[in-house]
């Protein structure tokens, strides 16, 4: 099998539920943490990680819905 590594979160550099070999290419993407709640956008070639637009923690509430 290929070069495979887990893809790891660009905030709390947590894995996340994703792997991805040495020949993935991946453009603004939208990845999201399961430990820390965000989402950020990326871009991966040859196993490079490169930050697009980070999570903005102050918008993260916005997505938590309350009880009525």
């Amino acid at each position: 099998m290929d070069n495979v590594d887990w893809l790891l979160c660009p905030i709390c550099a947590n894995k996340t539920r994703l792997r991805i070999r040495k020949d993935t290419i991946l453009e603004n993407f939208p990845l999201f943490c399961p430990k820390c709640k965000q989402e950020s956008i990326i871009s991966v070639r040859q196993l490079n990680m490169s930050v697009i637009k980070p999570a903005n923690r102050s918008q993260a509430n916005k997505f938590i819905r309350t009880a009525d």
